[in-house]
């Protein structure tokens, strides 16, 4: 009886065991799924915010990268309640604070966040290009600006942002994370999930597989690849795009 007892006991424990481990693996919730965190590699995490659109709601990707000097942002939450639970949420899993934030075009689903960021004491920084264009449309504006490809370092980790030209703004960065091979292509990137180019209000059709194919030729070890919208699992993304602006 004793040894089918330990039995039984080892059993539930591996199931306990089990449950946890793959609850660790989940993306981290906070306020109803309108905040979604995800460990993706290394120190790497993407976030995902849903906004309402007439077609329904639409999920924008943004990432932050953990340091030991703190947390840097790459864009912001779309959704403007979920400014202050990413904070929240970074500081409860990291016990970190956010110490630097790079938008990477003008548009509101990138740079909405930049005035709640100021007040917060966060450095906000974008190109030059950028700033401009959100000072033309009467949108937030970085604190900082930096005219040309520019490396930042922070905690031992260097991160690269790259103009390759107008795509899909005049204005859209990338940003390299070489240590972990991830390129954050924004909306640059379309998804391997999205059927068509998306909004082209701002959009330079002629210019973008040129500026998709600098991407590529600068970055040919990416090993993953972050969109702006959508899926972002799958790493051929850029390869998506220029099939998209063929069609």
């Amino acid at each position: 009886m004793i040894l089918r007892f330990a039995d039984a006991l080892s059993v539930r424990i591996s199931l306990l065991l089990f449950v946890v481990c793959l609850f660790l693996t989940l993306p981290v919730l906070s306020q109803g799924s309108k905040l979604t965190i995800t460990h993706l590699t290394g120190n790497v995490y993407v976030y995902t915010t849903m906004r309402t659109l007439p077609s329904g709601p639409y999920p924008a990707n943004s990432a932050y990268l953990v340091t030991t000097k703190g947390v840097v942002m790459l864009d912001c939450p779309w959704d403007t309640t979920q400014y202050q639970p990413l904070l929240d949420s970074i500081e409860a899993r990291h016990h970190q604070r956010v110490v630097l934030f790079i938008a990477t075009h003008f548009h509101d689903d990138r740079t909405c966040a930049i005035d709640f960021l100021k007040k917060k004491g966060i450095p906000t920084w974008s190109t030059e290009l950028t700033r401009r264009l959100c000072q033309e449309h009467h949108d937030p504006q970085a604190e900082h600006v930096f005219l040309h490809d520019t490396s930042f370092l922070a905690g031992g980790y260097r991160l690269e942002t790259y103009y390759p030209g107008p795509g899909h703004t005049p204005d859209n960065i990338v940003v390299w994370l070489g240590r972990d091979k991830v390129l954050y292509g924004g909306c640059l990137v379309k998804s391997t999930d999205a059927p068509g180019l998306g909004n082209l209000e701002d959009a330079n059709i002629a210019e973008w597989p040129a500026s998709i194919h600098r991407v590529i030729d600068r970055y040919p070890n990416a090993l993953f690849v972050i969109p702006g919208h959508l899926g972002w699992a799958d790493p051929h993304g850029l390869q998506h795009t220029l099939d998209l602006l063929k069609q």
